[in-house]
């Protein structure tokens, strides 16, 4: 069934002409991720600005705080906006996120950032960073709060094709169960191809 679910949110992604897909893995955990570019598909909006996008990651209770129940799958919707900074290398952006599992729903706001090393002109290398967060108020079902933050280092061998190696950390308060409950933290590793 995951199988299928993969095909499918791939051939879905590319037949809306997004601007990325990303599969991310290690041992246990499975994430596949696409962005579309609205600048693709509305004149009024500058290309490489604006981007909705979705993710599905199956994490395994090995790399969670709490790993003596088996773990629902995670999915969200997001909404990015970014922008270069005076042709730095460096781009940053605000989003927001609708996640859900079966225990929790959350809508984080947050910043990303990119940097793409200048030094590296052979071989462009892109350092990236992610910070979101929901407060009690943007946290619903049995959620509190919520916290997902990320770093990762891309090598883009080919153009528009990149090897990313990165660390994610998702944390969620629960009000039943005691104290913070950590959904995922692992490092992996994946490949991110841009249309």
């Amino acid at each position: 069934m995951l199988k299928k679910m993969i095909v499918i949110a791939f051939l879905a992604v590319s037949a809306f002409a997004n601007h990325t897909a990303e599969l991310n893995l290690n041992e246990k955990d499975l994430e596949v991720a696409g962005r579309i570019d609205m600048g693709q598909f509305n004149m009024a909006v500058e290309p490489n600005t604006t981007f909705v996008g979705g993710k599905f990651l199956k994490a395994h209770e090995d790399h969670s705080s709490n790993n003596r129940v088996s773990l629902d799958p995670y999915y969200e919707l997001n909404f990015l906006m970014m922008r270069e900074i005076n042709n730095s290398g460096m781009r940053v952006g605000m989003g927001v996120k609708l996640n859900y599992t079966n225990k929790y729903s959350t809508l984080p706001l947050g910043i990303e950032m990119e940097y793409k090393i200048p030094s590296a002109r052979v071989i462009p290398i892109y350092l990236n960073g992610e910070f979101y967060y929901a407060p009690q108020v943007l946290s619903f079902h049995d959620a509190k709060d919520f916290l997902e933050y990320r770093a990762s280092i891309d090598i883009e061998l080919i153009k528009n094709g990149r090897i990313t190696l990165g660390y994610r950390n998702l944390d969620t308060d629960y009000d039943r169960l005691s104290g913070s409950f950590n959904y995922n933290e692992s490092w992996y590793f994946g490949f991110k191809i841009g249309f």
